[in-house]
């Protein structure tokens, strides 16, 4: 057993409350009463699984056996950690202190495992990833399977949208965004850059008027994006082709422009990592119109080096690394820019 009094600054705590500040001061001042890690894993059990049930279950303890670590570990404190209600535990705010401590605890003590033990640590929680429709579904989703197999215990949740992602508010615990914000407690990192161009299917194209130059497009029907619905400048693309076109077909969600352009609506800018994966499409222009676009991940400075989360990251890098070519541009290693 891994004992707090041994490994732990009580300042990393954060703590706001003095009283408590002073409480934990007081507890490891008395050796025969020294706030042990166990008691900690206790509330990080309750916050993951989202019940005491849960918790029983993951750490092989009857219920009655979570409800004394933490009841304990509240008296240790003499503060209250959670609200007991009908629907579940709630952290209070000092809960919630403690909770976030124990997870960097935790994180601490699995680095520590791995670089002298050599051994994969055995990560459990829940770690939101939050990412572009097209980069989510179409890449990724497919590709966390060997994630699984190396933490089986680790859920994950793909929020894969149109949309930013506040860290700050913890919609997402890693963000794949188009940009990297200017400010905020946000750390991130560089993926790739991609490429995008012109693509149509053969149902289009033969009934079609021919395409020889940037010039013959505004006569054709093109697939894009519902302008006042664009959470980036990034996504605004056909300006970037020609000032002279603009869809006929709308949709906030890339998977749909994807699947209206394979069925012969009309010509889209899609991601070559997308559209290769569908030999029906024909490339239009490829000489004449590039587009590159970068793909950034981003995590907030608290919850960075959480195991969990560092875990998550790691692999995504690795993943993308390792198809680079899938995305088709001529980009720069991973890692440039505020490094996590």
């Amino acid at each position: 057993m891994v004992r707090f009094g041994a490994l732990f600054d009580l300042h990393f705590l954060g703590y706001k409350s003095d009283k408590l500040h002073h409480r934990c001061a007081e507890m490891l001042d008395q050796g025969g009463k020294t706030i042990d890690w166990d008691d900690f894993r206790f509330v990080l059990a309750i916050v993951r699984g989202g019940s005491v049930s849960a918790a029983a279950k993951q750490l092989a303890v009857d219920h009655a056996t979570v409800i004394r670590r933490v009841d304990r570990l509240e008296q240790h404190l003499s503060a209250k950690l959670f609200d007991r209600r009908k629907t579940g535990y709630l952290l209070t705010e000092a809960g919630q202190r403690v909770a976030d401590s124990a997870e960097a605890m935790e994180s601490t003590i699995v680095a520590n495992q791995e670089a002298v033990g050599g051994s994969r640590a055995h990560l459990t929680g829940t770690v939101r990833i939050g990412a572009p429709d097209g980069f989510g579904s179409h890449f990724l989703a497919s590709r966390l399977v060997k994630f699984t197999e190396r933490y089986p215990d680790l859920d994950l949740q793909l929020v894969a949208t149109a949309r930013l992602f506040s860290l700050s508010k913890r919609e997402a615990d890693i963000a794949i965004s188009l940009t990297m914000p200017k400010e905020g407690r946000i750390v991130g990192r560089k993926l790739l850059d991609y490429s995008l161009g012109l693509y149509a299917a053969p149902a289009y194209l033969d009934r079609a008027p021919k395409i020889v130059e940037r010039g013959d497009l505004p006569a054709h029907r093109f697939v894009g994006y519902i302008e006042e619905l664009l959470f980036t400048p990034e996504l605004d693309y056909l300006p970037q082709v020609s000032p002279k076109i603009s869809a006929k077909f709308r949709s906030a969600n890339l998977i749909a422009q994807l699947n209206a352009t394979i069925a012969g609506f009309g010509i889209a800018v899609l991601p070559h990592f997308m559209a290769t994966a569908h030999p029906e499409l024909r490339p239009v222009l490829p000489d004449e119109v590039r587009i590159s676009r970068t793909f950034w991940m981003l995590m907030h400075a608290d919850s960075k080096d959480l195991a969990r989360i560092r875990a998550v990251a790691d692999y995504i890098l690795e993943t993308v690394e390792s198809e680079r070519a899938l995305f088709g541009a001529n980009s720069r290693r991973p890692g440039e820019g505020r490094d996590p």
